[in-house]
């Protein structure tokens, strides 16, 4: 048979029966009835009738409210020695809290009606149950304070963080400058969640990578991870947020990074940037919190900036094309007009080369006939060129043509411009086969991709041109030794009115290039390093 736990020592032990004389206790061990609970299980919960009161003869209990918000308050803990259940009793009430055995209880269980008698009869109980309540309301009104006060805390965070909020947003909208205003979301994160350093990449859906830009010396180059590499690059491909506490304990940080930069990073979140419709953009990357690691709370706040740095990036790239619109349509306003006004003079013009190449007899005034009406025809193009495109006009005249001549045509008439320059044309012509493309159109890209070759060389140098066929496209190389160009240059040459180390142009040469390459169903690429020259690689499928 088990032991009870239901003796004189354990009665005299206990709050409620304090003081009370050995004849007593032996009165009171015959109205107790011992249960036992197991760990976690629930004794009673709140707004259930009260018809026991129990003393804890072993083991812990844990009594709580569940606030109106759906949040557990702790009200006490109690013990051996302890009593529970009384309130219920003295005020016929539901019960007002639940009661759990946080593990395995013994208590003895008291009826009402026998805890009626002994407060009307034992003065000593009645004084018990006196004190214990006092001492109860004294816990719970520190409790009460506590919680106060750490509500109050949780709020007075709240708000700062609200404002912070409320302060970054106004920072993140003050430009519409791109470059700007990566910077300043940059620098807003990481001055707000008290972090030393940290990058913002964007992404680059076309490409599948995510970039970003640095500062290595006086120059600013440009990063660029493929999605899904790297923990920035796994953080734009799954969305999830990464937050490390300690960067050299756990596997998924790469200490090489640190190795090369020679920055020792401690703790690192990684978050991505989301817009309004949740869909990723750009991603987060802060290193070592000052004074410990990253919280939750940077995380909610660096979630909560995204949504406005998306909407401010997506209002300044808006401006930007809005700025570029309006500028083509003013380029355009004015290429219809010169064309208006020069197509009579350049016909007249072109007739007279025509006649003078007739009528000369002389071989040399002939070639200089040919070189006039070329010339014209260049203009007259080159005009209607930016015409078309500043409207949106697409439109291609393909053609099958022999590739092979069609490079030594083009370089022969672009070579006679470059000698002037002191800039030598190398020739690699490898593909001498048939494509289809419009040989107008196609002659002006290699004729831009050569000018803008020559001016980047103002004191000559080496255009190397060669061609392959590679994976059934023919892929055309223009390597020159020129200046070459920096990042952010690089990253922007296709978009309009972007140009560098020059004064004349219109900026929309490489723009109109990218336009005529993607109307061919080609790809270019670019490699440009400052002071090492600038290639450029044309893909145009064979078929």
């Amino acid at each position: 048979m088990e032991q009870t736990l239901l003796t004189l020592e354990n009665l005299r032990s206990n709050a409620l029966f304090k003081y009370c004389s050995d004849a007593d206790l032996r009165n009171f061990l015959r109205m107790l009835k011992e249960e036992t609970f197991q760990a976690k299980t629930v004794i009673f919960n709140e707004n259930t009738r009260g018809e026991r009161l129990y003393l804890i003869l072993d083991g812990k209990v844990h009594i709580s409210k569940i606030t109106h918000i759906g949040q557990e308050t702790t009200l006490a803990l109690l013990e051996k020695g302890d009593f529970f259940g009384e309130m219920e009793l003295l005020d016929n009430e539901p019960r007002s809290a639940r009661t759990l055995a946080l593990e395995k209880t013994i208590v003895a269980g008291l009826s009402k009606n026998d805890f009626d008698n002994l407060i009307k009869s034992n003065h000593i109980i009645a004084l018990n149950v006196l004190r214990t309540i006092s001492k109860r309301l004294r816990t719970a009104d520190q409790t009460i304070v506590k919680e106060l006060e750490h509500t109050i805390e949780i709020s007075r965070q709240h708000i700062e963080k609200l404002n912070l909020l409320i302060d970054a947003a106004k920072i993140v909208n003050s430009t519409l400058n791109l470059d700007k205003l990566l910077d300043v979301i940059l620098e807003t994160a990481i001055k707000s969640i008290n972090a030393d350093r940290g990058t913002l990449y964007l992404l680059d859906e076309v490409k599948s990578e995510i970039w970003s830009t640095a500062l290595r010396g006086n120059e600013i180059i440009e990063i660029r991870l493929p999605v899904g590499k790297g923990l920035a690059g796994y953080v734009a491909k799954t969305g999830e947020t990464i937050n490390i506490p300690d960067a050299y304990n756990d596997s998924r940080f790469n200490p090489e990074v640190d190795k090369k930069s020679g920055y020792r990073t401690n703790n690192m979140l990684c978050m991505p940037m989301r817009n309004r419709d949740k869909k990723i953009i750009g991603v987060f990357q802060m290193l070592n919190k000052n004074g410990g690691a990253f919280t939750t709370g940077d995380e909610d706040f660096i979630n909560a900036l995204s949504i406005h740095a998306s909407i401010a990036i997506e209002n300044a790239r808006l401006a930007q094309e809005m700025v570029n619109n309006e500028r083509l349509s003013a380029v355009g306003r004015m290429a219809g007009t010169i064309i208006h006004d020069i197509k009579n003079p350049m016909s007249v013009l072109r007739v007279y080369a025509q006649v003078m190449k007739r009528k000369s007899g002389n071989e040399e005034a002939s070639k200089l006939a040919d070189e006039m009406i070329t010339q014209v025809d260049r203009f007259v193009n080159m005009t209607q060129e930016i015409l078309d495109f500043s409207r949106g006009v697409s439109s291609t005249n393909i053609e099958e043509v022999e590739f092979g001549e069609t490079m030594e045509d083009v370089l022969t008439f672009i070579e006679k411009d470059l000698t002037k320059r002191n800039i030598k044309i190398e020739r690699n012509l490898s593909y001498k086969g048939k494509i289809k493309l419009d040989q107008g159109k196609m002659i002006r890209v290699f004729y831009n991709i050569a000018g803008n070759a020559a001016d980047a060389m103002p004191n000559g140098g080496t255009l190397s041109v060669s061609t392959a066929e590679q994976d059934g496209m023919v892929k055309i190389d223009f390597k020159d030794t020129g200046t070459g160009m920096p990042e952010e240059i690089k990253r922007k040459i296709f978009e309009p009115f972007v140009t560098y180390g020059k004064k004349h142009g219109t900026g929309l040469g490489m723009a109109i290039v990218k336009k005529v390459m993607d109307d061919h169903k080609g790809k270019i690429e670019i490699e440009s390093e400052l002071g090492k020259g600038t290639a450029i690689r044309l893909f145009l499928p064979i078929q």
